[in-house]
C-alpha cells in the first residue's frame, strides 16, 4: 500500500485533485495574503489577553534535558528557535513532568528544586530571541505544558517502562513485557498528584509563564482518565468523575496561582489501538463495537468520529472559565496515524492504513465543527505539518473560514522554525527545510537519542546521534 508524496503534488490543481480522489476536502486559498490584514496576521483577544497572530508552536516532549530534569544547551537552542519562529502563541513550549515518576523519558524536563529558576531562564531565552528578531513581545503568549505520562512513564536511565495507569486496560496492558509491573493509581495517589500539578503551576507562575496547559491528550494520564469508564471511586465511571482530576487541579490553581491562565490540550477523539500486520501496515487490535475506552470513538470504517465526548468536555471547560483549548487526536503510542499523519513511520510504528491526507482532513474538519459550536473558546488546531508546501494555503483558509483560531505547528518547526515568519512576510518557503514527516524526530528519541530533525537541520545532521540513528535504521532494514 503506497500513497503519493505531498512533494509530488507540485500545483494547487494536483493537490486538490488528490483530495478529490480521496473524497475528502480541506479549506484552501490559492492566494496567500500578506500585511496586517492577512488572516494569519490578525491578532486574537480573549479576556484581556492579546495574541499577535494566528500561528502557534505546539508542545513537544524533549529528550535532551539532564537526568534531574533541567534544560540543556540543546533545549535552549530549540526554545530560541521557537522565539525566532514568529509565532505569537507558544502552547506549552515543552511537555514538563510535574514529578519524576511522570517523565516519559529520562531526559524530559521535570519540576524539581531547580525548576523555578531554570524555567524562568528558559522562558526568557525564548522571549529575548523573539524580541531580537521582531521587537514586539507584549502580544506574545507563552505557556508551559504540565503532564504526568502515566501508562507511558519511563523516568529512569535505561528507558525501562514504569507504567502508572488509571485502570486495567485489556489491550494496552498486554503490550508490556511480563516482567514489567503495572501500577494502578489509587484515589489517594491521584489526590496527591493533583497537589503536584497545583504546585507545578505555582512554580510556572513564579517563573513568568502566562498560562499552563493541563495535558489531556495522547494516552497520557489525564487523557486516560477520561476513558476510565469502569474505574471505581471518585476518578472513574461517570463523566463527572472522569473529569474530577481536571476540575480539582483547576480549582487548586485558581486558589494558589490566581493570575495564571489555564489551557487544556485535548485528544478530541480516539480510536482502538493499532498494530502492524504482516505487511507492516497498521491494523486494529480490537473490535470497535466491543471497545469502550475511546474517548470520542472513531470507528474503523468511518471518516469522522463521534464528538459527543468532546462536546461535553468543552462545555465543562466553559463552565470552569477556561478559554484556551488545543485540539489533537488519538495517541502516538497506539494509533499514531490518527494523531500524527505521516507517510514514513517511526521505528516502532507501522505504515499508515490510510493516505495521511485523510487524517489531516479529519482533524481539521473536527476542529472546525467544534469551533463553530464553541465560538467563545480560543482553539488551536493540529495536524498541519503533513501538508508541507500546502500548509500556508490550508492554514490561511482554515482561519479565514472560522474553522480554527490558530494553526498549530509541531515537528515542522524542528526542521523549519522560521516558517511562520516567512509566511507572514510573504516570503517563499525554503523548500529544503520543509518537514517531510520522515519521523526521525521520533525514531531518534524512542531509541535513546536527543530531540531534533536529523534529516534537514544542519545542526543535527552533524550531531553524533545522527550517525547512531543511521546505523540503527540500517540494522532495522536488514532484519
Amino acid at each position: 500500500m503506497s500513497y503519493p508524496r505531498i512533494a509530488s503534488l507540485k500545483t494547487a490543481d494536483a493537490f486538490l485533485k488528490r483530495l478529490g480522489e480521496l473524497n475528502v476536502t480541506l479549506p484552501f486559498d490559492r492566494t496567500l495574503e500578506t500585511g496586517p490584514a492577512a488572516p494569519l496576521a490578525q491578532p486574537l483577544e480573549r479576556n484581556g489577553i492579546t495574541v499577535g497572530n494566528r500561528f502557534c508552536i505546539l508542545p513537544m516532549e524533549g529528550w535532551d534535558g539532564t537526568l534531574d530534569g533541567r534544560p540543556t544547551d540543546l533545549t535552549r537552542r530549540r526554545w530560541v528557535n521557537f522565539g525566532r519562529s514568529g509565532a505569537k502563541l507558544i502552547w506549552g513550549g515543552e511537555a514538563v513532568a510535574v514529578r519524576h515518576d511522570g517523565r516519559a523519558n529520562p531526559n524530559q524536563l521535570c519540576i524539581g528544586p531547580h525548576a523555578e529558576q531554570e524555567l524562568a531562564s528558559l522562558r526568557e531565552t525564548l522571549v529575548d530571541a523573539h524580541a531580537e528578531r521582531f521587537g514586539k513581545t507584549d502580544d506574545l503568549f507563552v505557556g508551559l505544558q504540565l503532564t504526568h505520562s502515566g501508562r507511558y512513564a519511563r523516568p529512569n536511565p535505561g528507558g525501562r517502562w514504569e507504567p502508572m495507569t488509571a485502570y486495567a486496560h485489556p489491550v494496552l496492558d498486554r503490550r508490556f513485557a511480563a516482567d514489567v509491573p503495572v501500577h494502578r493509581f489509587t484515589d489517594d495517589e491521584l489526590l496527591r498528584l493533583v497537589d503536584d500539578f497545583i504546585k507545578a503551576a505555582r512554580i510556572a507562575e513564579n517563573a513568568g509563564y502566562a498560562f499552563v496547559d493541563v495535558k489531556h491528550c495522547h494516552g497520557y494520564l489525564g487523557h486516560e482518565l477520561l476513558s476510565a469508564v469502569d474505574r471505581p471511586g471518585v476518578f472513574g465511571g461517570s463523566f463527572e468523575a472522569r473529569t474530577n482530576f481536571l476540575r480539582r487541579i483547576v480549582d487548586g490553581i485558581r486558589a494558589e496561582a490566581p493570575r495564571l491562565k489555564i489551557g487544556v490540550r485535548l485528544s478530541a477523539f480516539d480510536a482502538v489501538p493499532y498494530r502492524k500486520n504482516a505487511a507492516e501496515v497498521g491494523t486494529p487490535e480490537a473490535s470497535d463495537d466491543r471497545y469502550p475506552y475511546a474517548f470520542g470513538p472513531l470507528r474503523t470504517d468511518n471518516y469522522l468520529p463521534s464528538l459527543d465526548d468532546a462536546r461535553q468536555f468543552l462545555r465543562t471547560l466553559e463552565s470552569l472559565g477556561i478559554d484556551w483549548v488545543c485540539l489533537t487526536a488519538g495517541s502516538p503510542y497506539y494509533n499514531p496515524h490518527i494523531q500524527r499523519p505521516a507517510l514514513f513511520p517511526p521505528s516502532d510504528g507501522y505504515l499508515p492504513p490510510e493516505d495521511p491526507l485523510v487524517g489531516v482532513s479529519r482533524q481539521i474538519a473536527v476542529v472546525g465543527m467544534l469551533k463553530r459550536e464553541f465560538p467563545r473558546l480560543a482553539i488551536v488546531g493540529s495536524g498541519y505539518s503533513y501538508l508541507q508546501e500546502w500548509l500556508p494555503a490550508v492554514g490561511q483558509a482554515a482561519v479565514r473560514e472560522g474553522l480554527t483560531d490558530f494553526v498549530g505547528l509541531g515537528r515542522m518547526v524542528l526542521s523549519y522554525p522560521e516558517l511562520p515568519a516567512h509566511v507572514l512576510a510573504g516570503k517563499p518557503m525554503t523548500r529544503q527545510l520543509i518537514c517531510r514527516t520522515f519521523s526521525d524526530c521520533t525514531s531518534g528519541p524512542r531509541n535513546g537519542l536527543v530531540s531534533g530533525c536529523f534529516p534537514l537541520d544542519p545542526f543535527y545532521k552533524a550531531h553524533a546521534d545522527a550517525e547512531k540513528l543511521k546505523a540503527f535504521k540500517e540494522r532495522q532494514a536488514t532484519r
